[in-house]
């Protein structure tokens, strides 16, 4: 199958993404998103979305100099920002006849199996009622995501549990490349992989800006764990959402990772 014949998907969105430089909002970005998932839903498409962000808009909303370094400052400005994050795309999707709905994550849930169905369960209904799930690790309670993970791989994970054909991480670059497009000018976007190798992963470096915690490091682990559980991943900017629609109308777009 190819991206234009799924029928559920993840669309993963990071901080880079949802706000500029100075922490604030991106608004026009999120409003361009919400018209495109809404308009994927119009075409009967299931729509996940896993949002980065709430650490940075809480920054800003906080008047904080500065990103805390302590775990409580973040978890925190966490917890302001995902309440604003929520509201902005509240407003959105209604404005499309849409109803968003907020799932908070901690890794312990997805580890225990009768938590972990619950958790199913939910996504379920909530995809049976037309809504549209927004998902974030609970960063004003956990400290995993804040200290050790990112929302790429909770991406992946939230595929697989509802059994995603399609995963699409977007970012602030447009594809997987074979240097650091950002030190390298000569460096080339791969459009199409058919496996991530260790080596590739080792590769791929740290973080990609200040306001997020995962790079492309891991995006092509997200995109390893989609594809050992047979959904398909497309990396791909952020900057332009329309340019999803591309995608779906059959289109190659960012760096997609095949599965065989």
């Amino acid at each position: 199958m190819k991206f234009k014949d799924f029928t559920r998907i993840v669309i993963k969105v990071g901080s880079s993404t949802l706000t500029y430089e100075n922490g604030k909002p991106n608004l026009r970005r999120i409003e361009q998103l919400c018209r495109v998932v809404s308009d994927l839903k119009n075409r009967d498409i299931e729509v996940i979305i896993v949002s980065s962000g709430a650490v940075a808009v809480g920054v800003n909303r906080l008047r904080l100099p500065c990103r805390p370094s302590d775990t409580k400052g973040k978890q925190a400005a966490a917890a302001v920002g995902q309440c604003d994050l929520m509201s902005i795309y509240d407003r959105n999707f209604a404005e499309y006849g849409y109803v968003s709905a907020q799932i908070l994550l901690n890794r312990d849930v997805i580890e225990h199996e009768d938590r972990k169905q619950n958790v199913i369960n939910t996504f379920r209904a909530l995809l049976d009622f037309g809504a549209v799930p927004i998902v974030n690790e609970n960063d004003s309670v956990s400290v995993e995501e804040i200290v050790f993970g990112d929302n790429d791989n909770l991406s992946a994970i939230v595929a697989a549990l509802v059994e995603a054909q399609g995963l699409i991480i977007l970012t602030d670059i447009d594809g997987y490349y074979d240097d650091d497009p950002r030190e390298n000018p000569d460096a080339r976007i791969i459009h199409s992989l058919d496996a991530i190798t260790d080596e590739m992963i080792e590769a791929a470096g740290g973080n990609g800006t200040n306001r997020g915690t995962g790079g492309m490091r891991t995006k092509l682990e997200a995109a390893r764990f989609a594809g050992q559980h047979g959904i398909e991943t497309v990396i791909m900017s952020g900057d332009n959402p329309k340019k999803i629609f591309d995608l779906f109308d059959g289109h190659s777009v960012g760096t997609h990772i095949k599965v065989k």
